[in-house]
């Protein structure tokens, strides 16, 4: 059993790191100015080392709702990893003003049409950074959460062109809602197209006529706020541009399980990660091998780090860095148990924390 003065020395541990973040993550983006004529109204932050070296790979992160850039990096950790294995990181940012709950605008034609809205937005910040940095064209990918995961989906819908390849974690397909109510409709499952018809959004959404980008879709089990069907929109949108008449193979990465789809010339192109019992989040693992990012709100423990297996499949991890910072840095003081995934706090810990030392009732 814990003592008193054992339990508030974890409790104001934990505090400082709630008020200051990451030591190591806190202040390492910067804003992203003057990157075009921004018609979504989005804010720009970036992680481009000092290091970078020529023709380096960039990573498009688009955070979830009621997150911030800064907030999703300390979670996911791509900054760290961007530091150790050489490449940039870009993260486009929600304002309020756009969406009170700081949602990417994925449910709105006027922000998921080409040379309109947040898609056109973040296609001039990435456009920005191809010209003004050592950033290598042909190796431009585009990540994200829930609302980020849906605006993904989008991105790669209407600029394939820009992107090699994209990870939808949580996410929803292209073109499904085009009002609220349908979009919530659609984050339960209801009156999702079968994947002709959801290909057919994308063909639709730029002259684009292939290669079409490579698809990994990530998705919690027992997610209740997307329903993981839409996982199987993804699948079925994407399997079909890619033409897919291969059968998937299927393992198990951590006990979980991992469905993948070959083309014709014997490329992955398509990958299903199911997440047992993880509910709605983007899965990390902040423990051992392959340890990448804290646990927090959204951002859950469950022992597989998407941030470093996403990376892997895009060849981004390679060699480190001699003076690369710790992957990990606030190991443990977030830790997620898996059926209280979605609703954990620091506050939460704290209240629970006090009570067992028979200071709160």
């Amino acid at each position: 059993m814990r003592t008193i003065s054992d339990t508030i020395r974890r409790l104001n541990k934990q505090q400082s790191v709630l008020s200051n973040g990451s030591a190591n993550n806190r202040g390492r983006l910067s804003p992203l100015a003057d990157f075009g004529s921004n018609p979504g109204q989005l804010r720009g932050w970036t992680y481009l080392s000092d290091k970078l070296p020529p023709d380096a790979p960039l990573v498009v992160v688009l955070h979830g709702c009621t997150q911030s850039a800064d907030d999703y990096d300390v979670g996911s950790g791509w900054s760290l990893l961007a530091e150790r294995y050489g490449f940039g990181v870009l993260f486009p940012e929600q304002q309020r003003t756009n969406n009170p709950n700081l949602c990417f605008n994925w449910f709105s034609t006027s922000d998921t049409t080409r040379g309109e809205g947040e898609v056109c937005s973040i296609s001039q910040m990435v456009e920005t950074l191809l010209k003004n940095h050592r950033i290598d064209r042909t190796r431009v990918y585009v990540t994200g959460l829930s609302a980020g995961g849906a605006m993904t989906a989008s991105l790669l819908a209407t600029y394939p062109e820009l992107f090699n390849s994209g990870a939808i974690i949580a996410g929803i397909a292209h073109g499904t809602a085009s009002t609220i109510p349908q979009a919530f409709d659609r984050m339960r499952g209801h009156g999702l197209e079968d994947g002709a018809a959801l290909a057919a959004h994308v063909r639709q959404a730029s002259s684009h006529k292939g290669p079409w980008p490579k698809v990994s879709v990530w998705h919690g089990t027992a997610d209740t706020t997307v329903d993981p069907i839409n996982m199987e929109a993804v699948i079925g949108q994407w399997g079909i541009l890619h033409e897919l008449d291969r059968p998937a193979s299927k393992s198990t990465l951590d006990g979980h399980q991992v469905r993948k789809w070959q083309n014709a010339d014997g490329q992955t192109v398509l990958e299903a990660y199911a997440i047992n019992g993880m509910a709605h989040g983007t899965p990390i693992n902040s423990r051992g091998e392959n340890a990448v990012g804290s646990a927090r709100p959204f951002m859950l423990d469950v022992g597989t780090s998407s941030t470093w297996h996403i990376a892997q499949s895009w060849g981004l991890i390679g060699k480190s860095t001699e003076t690369a910072p710790a992957l990990n840095p606030t190991a443990g003081l977030y830790s997620v148990s898996p059926d209280k995934q979605s609703g954990n706090s620091i506050k939460n810990t704290i209240e629970n924390a006090l009570k067992s030392a028979g200071l709160l009732r």
